[in-house]
């Protein structure tokens, strides 16, 4: 059965886009049925847009400014994803710590995907702290993460894949990232296909080109 998955998303998209294309090469089981921002100007809005996938801006400021909680804003915001009755929520470049009052709506149900190896650099800055840990020979690799959501733990939770991205002492924190994104996207789909239908092996193969991806944006 075609999953239903609502996206949040707060930048670039390209995780979202990785999953537009596996879906409409049907490498994907799945239909996204809403994209949803905390962030206006999130590229990500735009993707969607031209996939005609519905959207949603849910700014966080007019709570805050209103004298209103974060748990306020994650209920409210739990009833319009609610609203387009998901199988899984995905959180793509989510940049918002989910308290239990949206989580609580979608019990094991809420997916993230972190750029770093299970219990290594959570928060936002993962790829750049990996980074300087490598420097400072710490490290000899890093990675990125798919795991389950079912608490207010930052990138903590029970994982659904993994995959390993090597540092080359060559790499600058841009080449670094760039590797990255390429193994989240990959990662990304197969750890949701995997949720949908089991345990389904995905071939490299089936996935565009990061190159073909920025060129059908440019």
């Amino acid at each position: 059965m075609t999953a239903r998955l609502v996206v949040l998303i707060s930048g670039n998209g390209s995780n979202l886009q990785a999953l537009i294309d596996a879906i409409r090469m049907k490498v994907l089981d799945a239909e996204i049925v809403l994209v949803v921002s905390n962030r206006k100007d999130a590229f990500g809005l735009v993707r969607a847009e031209k996939a005609g996938i519905p959207t949603h801006y849910m700014p966080l400021k007019p709570y805050t400014a209103a004298g209103r909680t974060r748990a306020d804003y994650d209920a409210d915001l739990a009833q319009i994803v609610g609203e387009a009755a998901p199988d899984w929520v995905v959180l793509a470049g989510w940049m918002h710590i989910l308290s239990s009052a949206f989580l609580d709506r979608f019990p094991y149900r809420v997916v993230n995907l972190h750029p770093a190896l299970p219990g290594k650099f959570p928060g936002a800055h993962a790829i750049e702290e990996a980074f300087a840990a490598f420097q400072h020979g710490e490290i000899k690799q890093t990675g990125c993460m798919v795991h389950l959501v079912p608490d207010e733990a930052v990138d903590a939770g029970p994982v659904i894949g993994v995959a390993e991205v090597p540092i080359y002492r060559t790499d600058t924190l841009e080449t670094l990232a760039n590797r990255m994104h390429q193994a989240e996207h990959k990662l990304l789909v197969q750890s949701l296909q995997r949720l949908i239908v089991g345990d389904e092996e995905v071939s490299d193969d089936d996935y565009m080109d990061e190159d073909d991806d920025e060129e059908a944006f440019a």
